[in-house]
């Protein structure tokens, strides 16, 4: 379940319940009966519309990058948005982009790469260059090495640079806030945690004034 409450259709702003009608079906109220076409628990869409100028907002961030207008290609987008829901660890960003791939011609083989690109000789320069910059983005908080860079800009322009960084960044925050949120694919409780030790064990003595606990 979401952190914070959802926003059910009689609450929600007209173009909040516009969209309700698209993803979840004509009058039906995504609170009451989650879930999206797409497959989604769909709770993305309902805690967002809290607040409707961030939904919007964040609405045309996907437009904007699913535009005609882009110059970057597709592929080399979806490459990007899927290697940083791997490496931002949002199981949602990367499972919707692993979708994503596909519909854009991505093969399977390179797709179940992405998470050990570095390690596989499946991607072209281009793509690894992508790649790499992606996780500089994502893993070194935008310290991009020159020799990233340089290759990068031996295939794409600066105006497909600036695209790729926007976007990729964009769905860097994306990943964050569904994780902060626990929205969609990332409403798990946090992973690590102490695991019980069996029967009476407590731990090691490792010191001569380690005492049992009383």
């Amino acid at each position: 379940m979401p952190r914070l409450r959802q926003v059910p259709r009689a609450e929600a702003s007209p173009m909040v319940t516009m969209l309700y009608d698209l993803l979840f079906g004509e009058g039906v109220c995504p609170v009451e009966t989650p879930g999206t076409v797409t497959g989604t628990p769909g709770d993305w869409w309902t805690v967002f519309a809290l607040v409707p100028a961030v939904f919007e907002h964040a609405c045309q961030g996907i437009m904007l990058y699913r535009s005609p207008e882009r110059l970057l290609d597709p592929q080399l987008r979806e490459l990007a948005q899927t290697r940083t829901g791997w490496t931002r660890q949002s199981r949602f960003v990367f499972s919707q982009h692993c979708k994503s791939c596909r519909t854009v011609g991505i093969s399977e083989e390179k797709i179940a790469a992405i998470p050990h690109w570095s390690a596989t000789d499946l991607f072209s320069p281009v793509e690894r260059a992508v790649l790499a910059y992606t996780d500089a983005l994502t893993l070194e908080d935008g310290r991009v090495a020159d020799g990233v860079f340089d290759a990068l800009r031996e295939h794409l322009s600066d105006e497909e640079i600036l695209e790729l960084t926007y976007i990729t960044a964009l769905y860097e925050a994306h990943a964050i806030m569904s994780k902060a949120l626990r929205v969609e694919f990332d409403a798990d409780p946090d992973p690590i945690a102490e695991v019980p030790a069996p029967g009476e064990y407590q731990g090691f003595l490792v010191g001569p004034n380690d005492r049992p606990p009383t």
